[in-house]
């Protein structure tokens, strides 16, 4: 898979991610949990995506430091 189509990928699912944070905060409204139930089994699917995805987009950093040393 070409790299530049996963990190679109993954930086959708931790925007959606950052959204749901957000009305957490604001409103305590959980909307995963609202959509798929709280702490089912695909509502934990989502979260793992979403850590995962943040995690792996950490990376992002360096190559673009690196892209800017070019």
């Amino acid at each position: 898979m070409n790299t530049k189509i996963l990190d679109n990928i993954l930086l959708a699912l931790v925007i959606i991610g950052a959204i749901n944070w957000g009305l957490i905060g604001f409103f305590r409204f959980d909307l995963v949990a609202f959509l798929f139930g709280t702490m089912s089994w695909f509502s934990r699917v989502i979260y793992a995506l979403v850590g995962i995805s943040g995690i792996y987009l950490i990376s992002v950093f360096g190559r673009i430091r690196s892209m800017k040393d070019a």
